[in-house]
């Protein structure tokens, strides 16, 4: 166990990335153990929280094992090695695909509700999981919010893999990983407390951190439609 909780796992989180300019910024979690990292983050950096949400693809038959992840807009990544080594035919990752991008728009749905998304073009974009082991999902995140339009995007995470580091690394303009154990178990044995997050949980932190904004005068989520800001 390295920490205790994801909020800790935040705050240390956050401290790490502190130096960072805040101008621009926009701190994006990924559904859902990733959000409560996130708010960490963005409280700490005083930015605004926003979510990319994207699903893992497993393996037919062994769910766990991720052979790829789809993201909002598009968004695809596919483990060639898991695939290959999992015999794996095209027309069966085609269908695995299909049916997380179906969850994909049932989660948009249900986690945004019809709120804005918090526009990222030109912005820098810090993607925030609670930990990546084969990095497919993270890498999902960090491709979507490229699609979206970010000048930079910048992983984030407690804990990862060292592969899971490295694929990351190549594909995004920066990663910050706390903590790369070697061999790597599951991101939950790296926590004492890793207690499922659910849906409700994560539209709780967007509603807080937008009140947050909206209670200092400010407006990032909704320029000119405040109406649509729950409150």
């Amino acid at each position: 166990m390295m920490f205790p909780d994801r909020v800790a796992a935040g705050r240390i989180l956050a401290h790490r990335i502190g130096g960072v300019r805040r101008a621009g910024v926009v701190v994006l979690g990924v559904p859902r153990g990733g959000v409560p990292v996130a708010y960490e983050v963005a409280q700490a950096l005083r930015v605004p929280l926003d979510i990319v949400v994207v699903r893992k693809v497993g393996v037919p038959g062994d769910p766990e094992l991720a052979m790829g992840a789809v993201g909002e807009d598009g968004a695809t990544v596919v483990n060639a090695d898991v695939v290959a080594a999992s015999l794996v035919a095209p027309d069966e990752l085609a269908a695995a695909q299909r049916r997380a991008r179906g969850e994909v728009d049932d989660r948009v749905r249900t986690l945004r509700d019809g709120w804005n998304r918090l526009p990222l073009t030109g912005r820098t974009a810090i993607v925030v999981d609670d930990g990546a082991a084969t990095g497919a999902t993270a890498l999902a995140a960090c491709q979507a919010v490229r699609q979206l339009g970010a000048r930079r995007v910048v992983a984030a995470l407690p804990v990862g893999s060292r592969e899971a580091v490295a694929a990351l690394r190549a594909a995004t303009d920066d990663v910050i990983c706390l903590a790369r154990p070697q061999p790597f178990l599951s991101v939950g044995r790296y926590y004492g407390d890793f207690v499922p997050v659910t849906d409700v949980d994560v539209v709780k932190l967007l509603i807080r951190s937008r009140r947050a904004f909206r209670s200092a005068g400010q407006d990032p989520y909704f320029p000119g439609a405040p109406h649509l800001l729950p409150l």
